[in-house]
């Protein structure tokens, strides 16, 4: 379908802004006023007003990205760059433009916007629990790739506007920042993930958790969680104090967060026996557990040229399946485990749409939180172009025939990379362990006395190279509680063009070479 087949010209007019989507080769309106452009691969949008609107710039290209608002940390400390080397950005954790399937969805809200039955509903406040077409569809979608013990229901399912938002959402509504204890963290983590607990009311109560070669290093967890309760105990901290007791809510005494499978920024994947065992200890101490699941479908083998047996089929059960079977399941019908999960590295992080899902009470839970009883359910109006996309098969075909080779074909290239210009000096990646690797990122370990935050500055400075360093990763409230990291590298595979990740590599290697012999 293109726009010249819909019946409703593609036009629309805003207090004097005039939008225009085409297809195919983009001709600007003929005006004298400043146009701005937003150009896909295949999709452009123009936008043109009698003034100079400053406020919405044009993109930046793959080799300068705007990141989001980030910690003021050396890190990512900008310096002078040698002008003539073109920028090579290993840091930014987005999806290249060429890996957002604008087409598609232009053809999904087409049908949307023109189909009444479905634009009224898509353009008013949508129930609170989501769309009910998209939560039908993702049960069975996720029923088909999890192979659950028992068929999710879309009961299970609540829709979100993407894993930040539901994590806010989920400490929002089942915690409170008195009675529950502290807050876990797989440590390196999700750096942004911290802030939105620290907003919760945590802030000094983070604490981070190491992994060991199956995942969380569950003996310190354990020790963790025995001297918080036993604190509480004493303190008598033994009920809510912030939040009154409500029929859609439990307030759990303790958050544990994590990443379990392809983590950012590790990408290491926790063991199904460490899983069980998380599990164990989390209905021991009243734990929920909030995963964010949102790496699982970009999967492929560690071996090129090898496929994957299954590669619609999870690697490992959530640990909300594991929670639904293990010993006979959930001890309460609330549950301990929550995995959140977003379209945002499957169809693009603009969508702002993803799921959660969990028992039942907690999924219906999620849905009371105060902004979507007050605004409805978020994304309601993506949510309705999503849900073209799952029964047509073309999420699926786009996931299989796109994203995972292409993923793979950036983790090969940057591999070899690594293998070639950086592992004679030195520096090691964590060698896989199983038949499956997947996600954004490779980790690796610097060369002592190698520290990252000066590698990261010089290959800004020297090479225009921008990566991140693995201190960014540290866990603390309000400071790193640790330096574990401070010798190690997340280099993310997803957003530059895939031609640049060896010359990456080199790049990266004459900076080591420079420091290592000063």
């Amino acid at each position: 379908m293109s726009l010249n087949d819909i019946k409703y010209p593609w036009r629309l007019t805003f207090g004097g802004h005039f939008l225009s989507a085409r297809t195919g080769p983009t001709v600007c309106p003929s005006s004298t006023h400043p146009v701005h452009r937003v150009h896909t691969p295949h999709f452009i949008v123009t936008l043109q007003h009698p003034t100079v609107l400053q406020a919405i710039p044009p993109p930046r290209s793959p080799s300068s990205p705007r990141p989001r608002t980030l910690p003021n940390m050396t890190a990512l400390q900008h310096h002078d760059s040698d002008p003539d080397q073109p920028p090579i950005d290993l840091f930014c954790g987005w999806p290249n433009p060429a890996l957002l399937p604008a087409p598609e969805l232009l053809r999904s809200a087409a049908t949307v916007l023109t189909t009444p039955s479905i634009a009224h509903p898509a353009l008013q406040y949508g129930p609170d629990e989501g769309y009910e077409p998209l939560r039908i569809h993702l049960a069975q979608w996720l029923q088909d790739f999890y192979q659950p013990s028992q068929p999710i229901s879309p009961g299970r399912i609540c829709i979100t506007g993407g894993a930040s938002q539901n994590l806010a959402c989920v400490l929002a509504v089942f915690t409170d920042p008195a009675y529950t204890r502290e807050v876990w963290m797989v440590d390196p983590t999700y750096f942004l993930a911290g802030r939105i607990v620290d907003d919760a009311g945590f802030s000094g109560r983070i604490h981070g958790v190491p992994e060991d070669d199956e995942g969380v290093d569950l003996s310190v967890l354990e020790r963790g969680l025995r001297a918080a309760e036993d604190k509480a105990l004493r303190e008598g901290n033994n009920q809510p104090v912030y939040k009154p007791e409500r029929p859609w809510r439990k307030i759990y005494k303790y958050v544990i967060y994590s990443v379990p499978t392809f983590a950012n920024p590790t990408s290491k994947i926790m063991s199904l026996a460490r899983r069980e065992q998380l599990v164990r200890l989390a209905r021991q101490y009243d734990a929920l557990l909030i995963t964010d699941d949102v790496y699982d479908f970009l999967q492929w083998s560690p071996t090129p040229g090898d496929s994957l047996a299954q590669p619609e089929r999870a690697c490992l059960p959530r640990l909300v399946d594991v929670d639904r079977y293990l010993d006979g399941g959930p001890i309460d019908e609330w549950g301990h485990a929550i995995s959140n999960g977003s379209f945002s590295k499957l169809l693009g992080p603009g969508a702002r749409t993803g799921w959660a899902e969990a028992s039942e009470k907690v999924a219906y839970g999620i849905s009371q939180a105060g902004s979507s009883r007050s605004g409805g359910a978020p994304s309601q109006l993506c949510s309705t172009f999503i849900d073209q996309l799952i029964p047509s098969g073309y999420l699926n075909r786009w996931i299989r025939d796109v994203l995972q080779p292409a993923y793979a074909d950036r983790y090969y290239r940057l591999l070899a990379g690594i293998q070639e210009h950086l592992a004679p000096l030195g520096v090691t990646v964590e060698a896989s362990s199983g038949s499956t690797v997947g996600g954004y990122f490779i980790w690796v370990s610097l060369p002592a006395p190698l520290l990252a935050a000066d590698v990261v500055s010089a290959a800004q400075e020297q090479e225009n190279l921008r990566l991140a360093s693995g201190t960014l990763f540290e866990v603390g409230s309000p400071q790193p509680l640790s330096d574990r990291f401070t010798g190690c590298l997340r280099l993310c595979f997803a957003w530059e063009d895939p031609r640049h990740l060896r010359e990456g590599m080199r790049r990266l290697a004459r900076v080591l070479r420079h420091l290592l012999d000063q």
